[in-house]
């Protein structure tokens, strides 16, 4: 059984994501369609890309993604199917799928060549949804593509090391449910600089000189509760994807806030790492 998923910056309000799955249902019965997000911030390639990276290995190889953000074809903007790590990604050539396949080379990188798609104003239904269907069945991209070798690289968010090695500056690429932020600076870069050096994260006007594994080990269970760092408490850890993210611990964007609204944080803001 065929698995296709979903990520936009649709929203839930609108009729755009039923018709989507309607659409695809009515060809293919037998599909499993997931929704990863339709929360992405509009046109925010690197918040979409951040979300299909850290996901898509979690399903079977030959899952299909279909990707719309900044969807609309231009000249600038061409429609690609790519199939990358076992996986087919289907969307837009604006930077989201060069992203992805960032750290693993693709197998094919193809652009989709369907009569009469070029002016649609919901391509998301009106091509990838075509497109996908066609993989779900077993088809091929060469029926639905043709070569493509101008897949659009972004580079403007690689973190950048400065003064000989003792900074580096990183950029906030996301913000979570709970305000949490992260970083596109991962462990393995933040390890080969480091070489064993005490250091401080700067967000503003806060400096963070820990970095945890989780986000209770801010918390010295030795101590007693009223000695301790705990709820409302900044802190700095490793994610589950590998990124540093700074967090307001037990934060609740609904009342107390989080890392996002209490340090003042937004998408692309600098974060600087001082190794001393």
């Amino acid at each position: 059984m065929a698995i296709i998923t979903l990520t936009t910056d649709f929203g839930r309000k609108d009729h755009f994501v039923a018709a989507i799955k309607g659409t695809l249902l009515k060809e293919i019965d037998t599909i499993t369609l997931v929704d990863i997000s339709h929360e992405v911030s509009p046109f925010n390639i690197q918040e979409c890309a951040y979300l299909l990276k850290n996901v898509y290995r979690s399903f079977p190889k030959g899952t299909i993604h279909i990707v719309g953000v900044d969807s609309e074809w231009s000249p600038e903007n061409e429609h690609i199917a790519v199939s990358v790590d076992g996986h087919y990604f289907v969307g837009a050539n604006n930077g989201v799928i060069s992203l992805i396949t960032a750290e693993i080379d693709p197998e094919k990188v193809t652009q989709i060549n369907l009569p009469d798609t070029k002016t649609s104003s919901f391509p998301v239904l009106d091509v990838f949804a075509k497109v996908a269907a066609h993989l779900a069945r077993g088809g091929t991209l060469e029926v639905v593509s043709k070569p493509f070798n101008a897949l659009r690289e972004l580079k403007e968010f690689e973190p950048r090391i400065t003064n000989d090695g003792k900074t580096i500056v990183g950029n906030i690429i996301y913000i979570d449910n709970y305000g949490n932020v992260v970083t596109n600076i991962q462990k393995t870069l933040f390890e080969a600089y480091r070489n064993g050096r005490d250091f401080e994260i700067i967000a503003r006007t806060e400096k963070v000189r820990t970095i945890h594994k989780s986000y209770n080990g801010i918390v010295n269970y030795d101590l007693e509760k009223n000695q301790r760092k705990g709820p409302g408490d900044l802190l700095a850890l490793f994610n589950s994807s590998g990124y540093i993210e700074l967090a307001i611990y037990k934060s609740d964007l609904n009342s107390v806030g989080g890392a996002s609204t209490l340090v003042g944080l937004n998408y692309r803001d600098v974060i600087t790492i001082n190794f001393m």
